[in-house]
């Protein structure tokens, strides 16, 4: 998995505590909503980053928005702010995901397409990923006109580009050579 090694680490501690509590699926929609307001919101990027706000400002903002979170999520944020890491938290939440779809067996597949497949197509298309990836798969599709036509399938670091978009940039290459 790419992302920092720090990061990676955090998730791995955060993993094994969660697991030895009993709380990976609290923990689990707890790390989400943290990427997902991460995402969102680009005020909280910034207080991630700040060196102005002071450690303690900082966990009682993050205590006043994510107080429904598990007590775990709540004392693993803390500690990462005591840790002046605070910055990595989006990081954390995303190598904690991939580290428990591993744990899990799951294979996020992203199928991109020019258009909305239609039901055979995409049906063909997961029975041939299902035989060709250990454990069982996530799909996630998305539309994406640009390319054309064709598809592009991501597993993991993996991708296969059928797209018509790769098929006339290898054709412009071989043309301008």
């Amino acid at each position: 998995m790419k992302g920092n090694k720090i990061a990676v680490r955090y998730a791995k501690a955060l993993l094994d505590i969660a697991q030895e509590q009993q709380k990976l699926d609290e923990v689990a929609a707890d790390m989400n909503y943290l990427k997902k307001v991460n995402s969102e919101n680009v005020d909280f990027q910034s207080l991630l980053k700040s060196p102005v706000v002071n450690s303690q400002k900082k966990i009682e903002i993050f205590k006043a928005l994510f107080g429904v979170f598990n007590n775990v999520s709540l004392m693993f944020i803390e500690l990462i702010t005591k840790n002046r890491r605070e910055g990595l938290l989006a990081e954390i939440a995303e190598a904690f995901e991939h580290q428990l779809n591993e744990l899990r067996g799951i294979v996020p597949v992203k199928i991109i397409s020019a258009s909305q497949l239609d039901e055979s197509l995409r049906k063909e298309i997961v029975k041939k990923i299902e035989a060709n990836v250990k454990g069982t798969p996530k799909i996630v599709e998305e539309v994406n006109p640009e390319i054309i036509g064709g598809f592009i399938i991501r597993i993991d670091d993996k991708q296969f580009d059928a797209s018509i978009l790769r098929q006339l940039n290898n054709l412009k290459q071989r043309l301008t050579k």
